[in-house]
């Protein structure tokens, strides 16, 4: 259903108090003060009233205020009959007021009926209620007709300006709060984003090291099942402890990665290789620091490579390449095979497709295969 313009109310934020400057609202009270004042004032003046007229007009002007407060509650709450009902009561007020000899008063009460009109009703309602207030005022009035048009035709725009300036403060307080909504919105997305990454690293050190220390522990136990000696049984005990003190280091790599403080990639692979056999690293292409991102997912595909070589071919060389492109880093892990371990049946597949979607998740990809001697992992993540 289209929106009808002339059916259409004010904006409850247009009719409320809110996002009014304290400035504006502190003019707008000492300017209802001073009409207030000035109307009580003319009212006591009057040399032509006894005492029981004044009285009268007194009582007239509370009533007045009575009205038109709960005019402005009317219009707030966008009841029609009840605001219409009010605005005849003042018309009604004000034409008695004028037959009595409040004069003043009652053109005064007749503009603001008039503007009020405009500013807080729908306009199909608005403009026969404005009629009859301006006409009333032309009636009433003693001026020049050409004064008392010109003075018709000024209220009943201040009305319609009154109207849009306030449409106006509703719609940037409307855009406010989508801002505010907006921005908290972001800062939990960022919350849960970092939270998840956060998850993300631990779970990959996590994975790896004990991946490596299940490789060396399941060895052990075939060992002692097949009745090996000691020596060779402590072997994997202590490559385990290795594994395990390894998978610390590296749990303290990773939280200083989180913080900001990770060492360089190439020292990192370095240490990588290092602590491997017949492992080598060759860097290529301009060397510059990644984003945070992409560096975690070249250290942790470096090291799931790895803990894979030594469960699926264990012995074999291993050659691993990091090659920096204009727009992109390729990290290239390659062995040259081998008779499968005795643990190449251990572990749940899941360590190089949790690096698939970290790749993909950075707008990278990761291939994983045999090819003619052994099996090659690449990953290219944007840089």
């Amino acid at each position: 259903m289209t929106d009808n313009a002339w059916m259409r109310w004010p904006s409850r934020e247009a009719l409320s108090r809110e996002g009014v400057h304290k400035a504006r609202r502190t003019l707008a009270r000492v300017t209802r003060v001073i009409v207030l004042a000035l109307l009580i004032a003319t009212t006591l003046t009057n040399p032509d009233l006894d005492g029981w007229a004044l009285a009268g007009g007194i009582t007239g002007i509370v009533l007045c205020g009575i009205l038109a407060w709960g005019l402005w509650r009317t219009t707030l709450e966008h009841r029609l009959l009840p605001s219409l009902v009010l605005l005849a009561l003042l018309l009604a007020v004000a034409a008695a007021g004028h037959h009595a000899g409040f004069r003043v008063p009652a053109l005064v009460l007749l503009c603001g009926c008039a503007v009020s009109a405009i500013e807080r009703l729908p306009l199909a309602a608005a403009l026969p209620v404005t009629a009859v207030a301006l006409g009333a005022y032309a009636a009433f009035d003693d001026d020049a007709w050409l004064t008392t048009a010109a003075t018709a035709v000024g209220l009943a725009l201040a009305g319609y300006v009154l109207r849009l300036d306030a449409e106006a403060r509703a719609g940037a307080q409307r855009l406010l709060a989508q801002e505010r909504a907006a921005r908290a919105a972001e800062a939990e997305s960022a919350a849960l984003a970092e939270r998840a990454r956060i998850a993300r690293e631990i779970h990959d050190v996590l994975a790896h090291s004990l991946s490596a220390q299940l490789v060396h522990l399941e060895a052990a136990r075939l060992l002692i099942e097949r009745g090996a000696d000691r020596d060779a049984v402590l072997e994997r005990v202590v490559a385990a402890r290795g594994m395990a003190r390894e998978g610390l280091a590296e749990t303290r790599q990773a939280l200083s990665a989180l913080r900001g403080e990770m060492t360089p990639l190439e020292d990192f692979l370095g240490e990588l290789v290092a602590t491997a056999d017949r492992a080598c690293v060759t860097v290529t292409g301009e060397r510059r620091p990644l984003p945070a991102e992409a560096s975690q997912a070249v250290r942790r595909v470096a090291q799931e490579a790895l803990t894979n070589v030594r469960k699926h071919a264990p012995g074999a060389a291993v050659q691993i390449r990091l090659a920096y492109g204009e727009r992109e880093v390729t990290l290239d892990v390659r062995d040259s095979g081998g008779k499968p371990g005795e643990l190449s049946g251990s572990g749940a597949g899941y360590g190089l497709l949790g690096m698939r979607e970290r790749a993909e998740l950075l707008g990278g990809s990761l291939d994983a295969g045999p090819d003619e001697e052994g099996f090659v992992v690449t990953l290219k993540v944007p840089a």
